[in-house]
């Protein structure tokens, strides 16, 4: 005698109308919407333009290695960095920008199938590739990058670092809060 084919369950991803029959995939698309790549377009654009501006004024106003008080600690103090944050990997500018270009090309295809996920994904992921891809065109064009805030007790940094690090803030919540299930609401 043959034996019959195992039968493969039914797993039951979510839930329907009719309560005995089975949903066997999610059925919510998550790939990014036209307007979710607008957003994302407009923060990404926003930001490297605002970068390369602040880095154009300091270039222009103070010479490498001079600095001007604001207020408090935070000083505008013209550097260069031809590594990565707090200055490592120094003179790798190749493989830094090797690797800054395919984190872009990653965060896109991310976006890509998942931009849906959360609202805020449009935000985050626009302040990363903008931030990156300014950071990048300094190593590209220049062979290193214009810091110029300083506060001091922290290595110098410029806006695209601080957009990369709001961006990765946001990314991380919105990608918890995505996965989180909404809080059952009590029956009267």
């Amino acid at each position: 005698m043959k034996d019959a084919p195992a039968r493969v369950p039914d797993i039951r991803v979510g839930s329907s109308p009719h309560g005995l029959e089975p949903v066997s995939g999610a059925a919510r698309d998550t790939s990014a919407t036209r307007m979710q790549w607008i957003e994302l377009a407009a923060i990404a654009v926003a930001a490297l333009v605002a970068d390369q501006i602040t880095k154009h004024v300091v270039t222009s106003s103070l010479a490498l290695g001079e600095e001007t008080k604001v207020v408090g600690p935070l000083t505008i103090h013209h550097v260069q960095n031809t590594g990565i944050a707090f200055g490592l990997f120094g003179g790798a500018t190749a493989i830094v920008a090797l690797l800054t270009s395919g984190a872009i090309v990653w965060m896109l295809a991310f976006f890509r199938r998942a931009g849906a996920r959360h609202a805020l994904l449009p935000v985050a992921f626009g302040f990363l590739i903008g931030g990156s891809a300014s950071n990048l065109v300094d190593r590209v064009r220049l062979g290193h990058v214009t810091d110029f805030l300083d506060l001091g007790f922290w290595p110098a940094f410029n806006l695209a670092d601080s957009f990369i690090c709001v961006g990765v803030g946001l990314l991380v919540y919105s990608l918890f809060a995505a996965e989180r299930t909404p809080p059952l609401r009590a029956v009267d």
